[in-house]
């Protein structure tokens, strides 16, 4: 059944957030499998990110990258409430959204996400939440400011197959080489958060990534182990599961949403 087909209640509302240097963009089949299902879906690009025209070097703070997410929510009506959906550092501007606005947050998901309660507070949540690509090399093409300290990054086009699309259609990671672009490094590993109780109330739901060589399966089970979500479910993908198991990402996502009661 559609969930266009019911009427006794509004269809879930899906808001995906992309991770750095990611845009929406990157949820292009998700969005096909969950719109041709009924489902509303709003595909959030953070500042500096997409067809956003800022450029990663001027974005100062982590309050101005996720301020496009916190401008949804200040003008989502009271009344309505989300399944907010995070991919690899899309994460923190969860958490972050889920201490702000947590009463029109339905459901909080991270898929092969950054999950920290307070975001980087200290040096396990780094050794936890920021990838070690060190195995692979000098991958980073980085952007250095007047005083030399890095100001921006993206990995280098010949490593982005091999790291973050290596179970992926090739057709999808040519697209994402065309498409990815600097993150801002500074901002994103800036970011922390006051603790709040209202956190408590958003649910949580983890989708591990067992073959992703970005946010490594241990490094994911170091933060679930942290902060236990309520529910975690697995996939057999790379990094990026919205090209290589889209239709599988999508089936969990529905799980989830049912979970919380919404059909």
């Amino acid at each position: 059944m559609r969930v266009t087909d019911m009427t006794s209640k509004q269809a879930p509302h899906f808001v995906l957030i992309h991770g750095i240097g990611g845009g929406a963009w990157c949820w292009y089949k998700l969005r096909c499998l969950m719109e041709n299902s009924g489902y509303k879906v709003s595909c959030i690009e953070l500042t500096s990110c997409g067809i956003d025209r800022s450029d990663a070097s001027s974005v100062q703070s982590f309050d101005e990258y996720s301020k496009p997410l916190t401008d949804f929510f200040s003008e989502l009506p009271e009344n309505q409430k989300v399944i907010l959906v995070g991919h690899s550092a899309g994460g923190l501007s969860v958490t972050q959204a889920s201490h702000r606005f947590a009463k029109k947050i339905e459901l909080a998901v991270y898929v092969a996400a950054t999950m920290l309660r307070l975001g980087f507070m200290t040096d396990e949540d780094r050794m936890d939440g920021v990838p070690d690509l060190s195995d692979f090399g000098d991958v980073y093409e980085v952007e250095f400011g007047a005083d030399q300290s890095p100001i921006s990054a993206v990995i280098k086009k010949e490593f982005q197959r091999k790291i973050i699309y290596n179970m992926s259609p090739l057709e999808d990671s040519t697209l994402a080489a065309m498409l990815l672009r600097p993150g801002p490094l500074p901002a994103i590993l800036s970011a922390q958060f006051s603790e709040t109780s209202d956190i408590d109330k958003v649910p949580r739901v983890y989708i591990k990534t067992m073959h992703d060589n970005v946010v490594k399966p241990a490094q994911q089970e170091a933060m679930i182990k942290r902060w236990p979500p309520s529910d975690v479910y697995v996939l057999e993908s790379d990094h990026s599961p919205f090209f290589s198991t889209p239709f599988l990402l999508f089936g969990l996502l529905v799980k989830a949403a049912a979970s919380v009661g919404c059909h």
